[in-house]
């Protein structure tokens, strides 16, 4: 009898492991398949919630926990933290010996993964290679990732071309759409009466929902978008506010509390919750005037309820964004008048009416296919896939000097 094929997932936010909860799930209750899990990042950090308590609870067994000491959110000490990641992750697959390595993102915790893995010469899936966010240090991170990677899951035709440009064989890329939609697909999500009696706000009269993520390749100030946010969303004192929990990435606790203290000057108006979960974070969602902010959720997920999305400043540059997303400066003129458009009916109308690029559900079985069906034998060493040029390209055999 042949054993079951390891598939190690690491996982180190609570965004990431939500998205990825029904691709584990199909792997668990898979025979021919046995789910290995390496736990680390903010999963393992109180001020980021515990959110491994939410992992466990929902029965997953947790084969390794790493702790990368996310104290100091400077850039040098993202660097030791991913340093930390790349030393015990390592660790854990000597003892765990996965078959294949499951890496979501473009974080420096999954970055730090990536390098133990190639290295230890383990096969890698990768999740959502291809895209583009011009504004943050995970952009480039992603496409290295996708370089030690073998084989490629994209959210979106495009980015399976970006795959193809770098390099990657076609064999091994497959566009099988964002694996968000499963949860919105898959889970019982709450009316907004029950959504507000379970987080304690009254959201009667509209609400925003804002996630607010540091911006790391540009030189403003990090809480500077965040003071700019709030000073817009004090120009609607009829709403209420929920503000997600920041990030862990470099400048995040500055902007943690400029969310704190708008929260503590607004009781009864705003409500700040570290980790929300899946089903809270849908729902408030599902139910909200606007997405307010700059994660990708509001590009990704939005569109598929029909619900404006205020995309604020360089985060997400780049991507592709359905019709219902409005992208504005990050000031506090540019975000108040863009909500007032986003909250108009017209644009009401039309975020109803829009199509999301980013494909159906479903999207979880796909790649537990792919993962259990793909040969492995001979995948490590890969070919570097050129592609033709094009006429002028090819014409052009010029050495060009710099003068």
């Amino acid at each position: 009898m042949t054993a079951p094929r390891k598939i190690c997932v690491v996982t180190g936010t609570r965004a990431e492991y939500g998205l990825m909860y029904w691709l584990m799930r199909e792997i668990e209750q898979d025979p021919a398949l046995e789910l290995q899990l390496i736990v680390t990042g903010a999963h393992l950090e109180p001020r980021f919630g515990n959110t491994v308590d939410v992992i466990e609870r929902d029965g997953f067994r947790i084969d390794a926990r790493v702790p990368i000491d996310l104290s100091d959110d400077t850039p040098r000490g993202i660097v030791k933290s991913t340093a930390l990641a790349a030393s015990g992750i390592a660790d854990a697959f000597e003892t765990l010996a996965p078959d294949i390595v499951v890496l979501l993102g473009d974080r420096f915790e999954i970055f730090g993964a990536a390098q133990a893995a190639m290295i230890t010469r383990r096969v890698i899936a990768h999740l959502y290679g291809g895209e583009v966010t011009e504004g943050v240090i995970d952009d480039p991170i992603r496409h290295a990732i996708t370089k030690m990677s073998h084989l490629h899951f994209t959210s979106a035709a495009s980015y399976r071309d970006r795959i193809l440009q770098m390099g990657e064989s076609p064999a091994h890329t497959f566009n099988v759409g964002a694996i968000g939609l499963d949860n919105i697909d898959m889970l019982d999500l709450l009316d907004r009466d029950a959504l507000g009696e379970d987080i304690g706000l009254d959201l009667g009269g509209g609400y925003f929902l804002v996630t607010y993520h540091p911006v790391t390749l540009n030189d403003s100030v990090p809480e500077a978008g965040a003071q700019a946010l709030v000073q817009a969303l004090d120009a609607f004192p009829d709403k209420k506010v929920i503000v997600t929990g920041v990030n862990a990435d470099s400048g995040n606790a500055a902007i943690r509390r400029v969310f704190e203290n708008f929260a503590m000057g607004n009781a009864g108006r705003v409500l700040m919750i570290t980790s929300m979960g899946q089903r809270r974070y849908l729902s408030a969602m599902k139910h909200c005037d606007a997405v307010v902010g700059n994660s990708s959720s509001g590009i990704v997920e939005a569109p598929s309820f029909g619900v404006p999305t205020v995309n604020i400043g360089d985060r997400q540059k780049g991507r592709l964004h359905a019709a219902s997303v409005i992208d504005c400066a990050e000031d506090a003129a540019s975000i108040a008048s863009t909500l007032r458009h986003a909250t108009g009916e017209a644009h009401r109308n039309a975020a109803r009416q829009a199509v999301s690029p980013f494909g159906v559900p479903g999207v979880s079985a796909r790649i537990k296919r792919v993962l259990a069906e793909t040969p492995l034998h001979g995948i490590i060493m890969k070919k570097f896939v050129d592609l033709p040029l094009v006429a002028a390209e090819a014409d052009d055999s010029r050495i060009r000097e710099i003068s």
